[in-house]
């Protein structure tokens, strides 16, 4: 028998961070509302510093979810072949499945993105084989929930270090962290080549902040719940203030399958299941999607119904494209010294030479030094090439370079292409007879070109340090969504080439919003969750000045 629960006023999908927020600022507003997050609460204590279990890693298993046993999805390769993967192999581009979601355990760098970040088609023209474009909104008209963003969550930093910031009208409340030994090795060497190093931007408390703690610099950190709760994800800043207000019902452990409709082309609630495998019934007046770039398509697609029979707001055949990521690339380097002095997080400086007007190159990224990479990760994913990965000759480059490593890496800006998509499989479903979303795509030869170039300066900053020998990291041509995955129901003003209008109201249906990284026309050369956290704040601006003028959409 389906459950009934008691109407809302808004149900939110999802509680990572454009949902987290949406929910506390509806329910600030005085509107009734309840928050479906599929996973459960995450804390320190249940996981510990176990790295074979880490979001970043994971090799046995996704500690923060989703789970094994319950969820799978498809993974198509370059040559059409598909394979159906477990949430802890990388090919299934994972979102971690918990209260907070992938903002409990993420590296929490807090980046704007820059003012053409917005306008890349009419800076950078025409890409073959992509459907570059500019956003409907303007930075200037992102910029207060930015800041609002900053201030709410807490963000440590100080952009008057950065000549290629975008303006701001206030700065960020809390200091930037201090540069590590690793870091002023750097800083001196960028100064040299003429860049301009600043501290990196964090959403983590460099002192105590909204009544938590100052960050204890443990080593396990990205990839890891906090130990003193002094990262800031939306678990531990808005939702708990949202729940405070009596007008927000958090409730876990809720797989949404569906957005139902009425006849009259009105979105009229979700269809979920409970821990029990109980399946209820949500109305509400207003439904907010934040279930992640690849969830969010994934349950449109699989609403279909008599008015949308290829998935809601799918009638020109936009929901799911555009699957963007980052095309990660940069350089390691061995240095004769050990730079490393175990203060986490490690990241701790960055350059922003190289985002943008580089002759020749559309886009760029970001610079930064990487997180402290535990043992396993560094042993699989950051020694030179032809080294070895087991037996003597694998332990004794361990204990010899472990310490005298330092790597640098960006994340460069993907040109958006059509065919990298989110779309439902045919012949395989989940644990709850759901369709599970089959992805498929590649990078363009744009973006491989921009990765080689990114990777350059890396070197060329790690030999300006003292480095003895560097080499090069370029990404592979498939698809990325693993980190950073945004574009797959892209806002746009026009319904014919985008998903949602400039609100994150999904054309053609008045109700239904859309408040997370599936918004993002092209996804900046930073990480994006300060972004996905402002659009869920003007997202929410937009619904709650409609809704107070009495309109019911």
């Amino acid at each position: 028998m389906t459950i009934r629960d008691k109407h809302a006023d808004a149900v939110v999908v999802g509680s990572g961070a454009g949902g987290g927020v949406v929910a506390k600022e509806l329910s600030e507003a005085g509107l009734k509302v309840v928050l479906l997050e599929r996973g459960g609460w995450a804390h320190y204590a249940a996981h510990g510093d176990d790295e074979l279990t880490a979001q970043r890693s994971f090799p046995l298993e996704a500690f923060f979810g989703p789970d094994n046993e319950r969820y799978r999805r498809v993974a198509v390769d370059r040559q059409g072949n598909e394979r159906v993967v477990l949430p802890n192999d990388w090919a299934y581009q994972n979102n971690a499945a918990c209260v907070g979601s992938g903002t409990v355990s993420y590296g929490a760098m807090a980046w704007r993105f820059m003012r053409e970040d917005f306008t890349m088609r009419s800076t950078y023209g025409d890409i073959a084989g992509s459907t570059l474009a500019d956003w409907p909104i303007s930075y200037d008209e992102l910029e207060p929930h930015y800041e609002k963003a900053e201030w709410e969550i807490g963000v440590a930093g100080d952009d008057d270090q950065n000549p290629f910031a975008p303006p701001r009208k206030k700065p960020h409340p809390m200091p930037p962290f201090p540069h590590t030994e690793e870091s002023k090795v750097l800083e001196k060497a960028a100064k040299t080549l003429g860049y301009h190093p600043f501290p990196i931007p964090m959403l983590r408390n460099s002192v105590p902040y909204d009544n938590r703690p100052a960050c204890v610099h443990v080593r396990n950190c990205v990839g890891f719940a906090c130990p003193v709760d002094a990262k800031n994800g939306t678990q531990n800043t808005v939702i708990p203030k949202a729940i405070a207000t009596g007008n927000c019902e958090l409730r876990i452990h809720a797989q949404v399958t569906h957005v139902l409709m009425n006849d009259s082309g009105k979105a009229t609630g979700v269809r979920y299941i409970d821990k029990e495998d109980q399946e209820h019934i949500q109305s509400a007046d207003i439904i907010v999607l934040s279930a992640s770039a690849t969830e969010t398509p994934r349950l449109l697609l699989n609403s279909r119904n008599r008015l949308h029979p290829h998935g809601i707001g799918n009638r020109y055949d936009w929901v799911g494209r555009n699957l963007q990521g980052h095309a990660y690339c940069g350089a390691d380097g061995l240095f004769g010294e050990e730079l490393f002095n175990r203060d986490g997080p490690g990241a701790t400086i960055a350059i922003a030479d190289f985002v943008h007007n580089n002759p020749g190159i559309t886009g760029g990224a970001v610079l930064c030094n990487e997180f402290i990479k535990l043992p396993y990760a560094y042993s699989s994913g950051f020694r030179p090439p032809g080294s070895k990965s087991w037996g003597r000759a694998h332990k004794e480059f361990q204990k010899r370079n472990y310490m005298r490593n330092v790597s640098i890496r960006g994340p460069v800006q993907e040109v958006p292409n059509f065919e990298s998509r989110v779309e439902v499989s045919d012949s395989v479903r989940d644990y709850w007879e759901m369709p599970v979303a089959r992805i498929s795509g590649f990078k363009l030869d744009e973006d491989i070109k921009t990765a080689r170039f990114i990777a350059d300066k890396a070197q060329k900053w790690l030999e300006a340090a003292g480095a003895t020998e560097v080499w090069q990291s370029i990404p592979g041509t498939g698809v990325s969504g693993s980190q950073h995955q945004s574009g797959t129901c892209r806002m746009g003003d026009d319904p014919q080439t985008s998903v949602t209008d400039r609100y994150g109201r999904v054309h053609d249906v008045d109700n239904l919003f859309i408040a997370d990284g599936s918004l993002h026309v092209t996804n900046g050369g930073f990480n994006p969750v300060l972004t996905i956290m402002a659009l869920g704040y003007r997202v929410s601006e937009y619904i709650v000045k409609e809704w107070q003028a009495g309109n019911r959409f």
